[in-house]
């Protein structure tokens, strides 16, 4: 079949290209840092888990803006993300104005994972905010509204859809052959101008230009929260300067790979914990210094 586009498997050199060296002098925030947006009354672990594995990406910074009623937990948890209690459980023009006050040093953004149905206003206007400071976007979960794609479209961003959140976003289903998914991938990565990237048991990635695969991963992923440990690496690796294609075909691999030895060491008994635990240790030999 053909697509118009070069279709490639993912492999270990998308990794390296993703991995910026950093300076010896370097100092803190210079290295990345993350903003991650989302989270509600329910599902409050969905933000926590993206932002740690962003912080594992190797960024030096991440900020957690979160419902108020979330955060003290989230805090407890580490002491190593900075917190930031958002007024409501949805995200509004209050909560928003919080955000802003933490912008000048963000260098990369996940909005989405946990976000309360119904903060769309909020949401759209956040989104403005961080594009009109070039700020590079990863957009999952409840931020995959049919509404954004007209302020993203042509811009710095990520699309993190799994079928579900691609028919809501595009209004069309991804279909369910392989053949088929990275047609759909293609053409609407194609028509936007941005990066999206089809999860499954093969994630199919595509800036509408090429179409890339990922075929690493294990069947103990469908445990929840692995999608939101990929959504803080692809924003983490942006963070760090990678482009967004790249960011995102590293992203995939990293947490497949991530994936496969936790299942190793547990078998189908891993939580995304395991996952974000193995992370420094598959992006390690990756580590440059100049």
């Amino acid at each position: 079949m053909s697509f118009g586009a070069v279709v490639r498997d993912s492999t270990d050199e998308d990794i390296e290209r993703a991995c910026k060296p950093r300076s010896v002098n370097s100092r803190k925030g210079e290295n990345g840092v993350v903003l991650v947006v989302g989270g509600s009354w329910l599902y409050h672990g969905a933000p926590l888990l993206t932002a740690l594995a962003a912080l594992r990406s190797g960024v030096d910074l991440v900020y957690v803006a979160v419902p108020e009623k979330v955060a003290t937990p989230i805090r407890a948890y580490t002491p190593s993300l900075i917190v930031l209690p958002l007024p409501d459980m949805k995200l509004t023009s209050k909560g928003v104005s919080r955000i802003r006050a933490v912008l000048q040093d963000v260098t990369a953004a996940a909005i989405g994972p946990g976000l309360a149905r119904g903060s769309e206003k909020g949401l759209i206007r956040l989104i403005d905010l961080l594009i009109e400071g070039g700020v590079p976007l990863t957009l999952d979960a409840t931020a995959l509204h049919p509404d954004i794609l007209p302020k993203v479209r042509s811009r710095p961003c990520i699309l993190t859809p799994h079928a579900g959140e691609f028919r809501r976003v595009f209004g069309r289903d991804a279909g369910s052959t392989l053949d088929e998914r990275i047609k759909s991938v293609h053409e609407e990565a194609k028509n936007n101008e941005l990066v999206i990237l089809l999860k499954g048991v093969v994630d199919v990635i595509s800036d509408g230009s090429m179409v890339v695969l990922n075929k690493v991963g294990s069947p103990a992923m469908t445990v929840g929260g692995s999608g939101d440990v990929l959504c803080g690496l692809a924003a983490g690796l942006m963070a760090r300067a990678a482009s967004p294609f790249e960011a995102a075909i590293a992203a995939a691999r990293v947490n497949g790979i991530a994936g496969e030895r936790a299942a190793q060491l547990k078998g189908m008994h891993i939580t995304p914990e395991d996952i974000i635990n193995e992370i420094p240790n598959v992006l390690k030999p990756y580590d440059k210094l100049i």
